[in-house]
């Protein structure tokens, strides 16, 4: 079992955000959609990265320009721009943190060059 992490800045302010609009039920139905998928998403992933349903896979080009390994797995399939989450493991032993959440890239030439990643800050000790 894998402990979540948000990467820094994005993602931790993306998750508040949307986290505090359910939980204040002033999220909007397209919000409350995608909480869900994310959270069952990041359930899955926490469990096995490599559940089949996640389809989870290196995306090379970020992972270049990362420095290190960097993963895609599905939010949703067969629907235009289905969202993915962009993940790494660390920066602990046993934590994953994602560090993106955006829909597929379309453009096969420049699919990966405007996702921004999220760093994955400081392992607390």
């Amino acid at each position: 079992m894998y402990t979540i992490r948000m990467g820094i800045p994005e993602m931790e302010a993306f998750w508040s955000s949307l986290e505090g609009k359910v939980d204040s039920k002033t999220a909007s139905k397209d919000e409350l959609k995608l909480y869900k998928k994310i959270g069952k998403a990041l359930v899955l992933l926490a469990n096995d990265p490599r559940y089949p349903g996640l389809n989870s896979h290196e995306i090379t080009t970020l992972s270049r320009r990362y420095g290190q390994k960097v993963w895609e797995s599905y939010l949703e399939n067969r629907t235009p721009a289905a969202g993915r989450l962009f993940w790494t493991y660390g920066p602990g032993q046993g934590e994953i943190t994602i560090v993106a959440i955006e829909p597929h890239p379309n453009d096969k030439s420049n699919a990966y060059k405007k996702i921004t990643l999220s760093s994955m800050g400081e392992v607390l000790q």
